[in-house]
């Protein structure tokens, strides 16, 4: 329907053409997705939510991006990323423009599921971008994609000022019309894949069987990556959504400060996922992902300390003083923990394509799904613990023991894959690992 369009781009320009468009259309994606990190603040004031229900609202978005990414990877991989990208698009618009005239909280839950179609965009553009370019070249490719990972800080730097201006549901009506356009931009100045193509020409491999596009679920390896998404990926997601409530209540900040310092965080974590994309290329995977985990566990380890008065007996009698993390501490720390995230996300995704290349649809799409309930569960459960200990750092503390379990469990494989490498006694190549 659409081969002779001009637009269209010819096949020397298509690699960075789909690569371009989906980076762009994944930014206004997780803009769309992360949506209740803003407008969940105005919603419960107005709704006397308690913390867990706040946790559950902007928490499902992030759940049904989630559950539908592995269906909507094995989909792209069947009838290829440009199609089923722009259905995406405007399949999350309806249900952004339908939340804007939701009144009740039973309401707004429902919405919020279809607004989480957008962040199944993901699955989508990792199995249509990767099809473009070689393995060699195909971290940095997948890096630079995920700096749509941005769309956060978009929402957290623009959506505080139109909420002001006029309303939270405004917001859901920009918001809206944004992946409206988006959606027709994409359609018009992207190609189908290269493997699309080659069936439509009778050259490519027949396509498999639906259950056969999930044969490689079967290995522990898949989980293992993604578990490690599930803290890289997931714990950014509920931070970006969880960042301004915290700051808000923990420093006072009003909604327009700590909606830009959320957005100070964003950045860096998303940005900087193209070069954890070129350092998985360059030092490998493995690599990159020792760096993270190692760095996030102080990270997370230094802002679980909770403000705390203590009294020492000294030789003259009490000593009081006073422990807390100021506000630039944290903000300096929470940057450097969503810096090597960043680096973590990309190094994740690098595997993949490498381990499993017939299948980047099915694992990244079940790899991306684990990663992305994390978004969802961990917001839930920051607001529980929040309701159960009063500790406003217990969501650090949760984060601090999930990135040493990843890191416990990656050292385990490698030094069992080592000690296998030796008792073969011949040289084991770990490709991106």
């Amino acid at each position: 329907m659409t081969a002779n369009l001009p637009a269209a781009p010819s096949q020397d320009s298509a690699p960075r053409q789909a690569l371009v468009m989906s980076t762009i259309a994944f930014t206004v994606c997780f803009a769309v997705w992360t949506i209740f990190s803003i407008i969940g603040v105005r919603i419960k004031q107005e709704l006397g939510l308690n913390e867990t229900e706040f946790g559950l609202l902007v928490g499902t978005p992030i759940l049904t991006g989630s559950l539908v990414r592995m269906v909507l990877g094995v989909w792209t991989d069947r009838y290829g990323g440009r199609l089923v990208y722009t259905m995406t698009m405007l399949a999350a618009a309806v249900a952004t423009f339908l939340l804007a005239f939701a009144h009740t909280y039973g309401q707004m839950l429902v919405a919020a599921l279809g607004v989480g179609l957008a962040g199944g965009s993901f699955a989508v553009g990792v199995a249509y971008v990767s099809r473009f370019f070689p393995a060699g070249k195909q971290g940095t490719a997948l890096g630079i994609f995920g700096v749509g990972n941005v769309g956060a800080a978009v929402t957290k730097f623009l959506a505080p000022f139109v909420l002001l201006s006029w309303g939270w549901q405004s917001v859901a009506l920009i918001w809206a019309g944004a992946l409206v356009v988006m959606a027709i931009v994409f359609w018009f100045t992207t190609g189908d894949d290269p493997v699309i193509r080659e069936r439509r020409t009778g050259m490519a491999v027949p396509v498999r069987s639906f259950w056969q596009e999930f044969a490689p679920l079967k290995n522990l390896q898949v989980w293992r990556f993604a578990f490690y998404y599930f803290f890289s990926f997931g714990a950014f997601v509920a931070l970006s959504l969880w960042l301004p409530r915290y700051l808000i209540g923990v420093y006072g900040f009003g909604i327009a400060t700590a909606g830009m310092i959320g957005a100070a965080y964003s950045i860096p974590a998303s940005i900087f996922r193209a070069y954890g994309g070129v350092l998985s290329d360059r030092v490998g995977a493995r690599t990159v992902l020792y760096w993270t985990f190692t760095v996030c566990a102080v990270a997370t380890l230094v802002l679980s300390l909770p403000s705390a008065d203590y009294v020492v007996r000294g030789i003259s009698g009490p000593i009081p003083f006073h422990f807390e993390i100021g506000p630039l501490a944290f903000i300096g720390v929470a940057c450097v923990l969503g810096f090597f995230m960043s680096l973590g996300k990309a190094a994740v995704y690098k595997h993949i394509p490498v381990y499993y290349p017939q299948s980047v649809g099915a694992v990244g799409g079940v790899v991306g799904m684990i990663g992305g309930l994390g978004g969802f569960i961990l917001p839930i459960a920051f607001g529980a613990l929040n309701d159960l200990t009063g500790v406003w750092s217990s969501c650090f503390m949760l984060l601090f023991v999930l990135v040493v379990s990843c890191l416990v469990w990656m050292h385990l494989t490698v030094r069992r894959m080592e000690r296998a490498a030796t008792l073969k006694t011949a040289p084991l190549s770990y490709a991106a690992e």
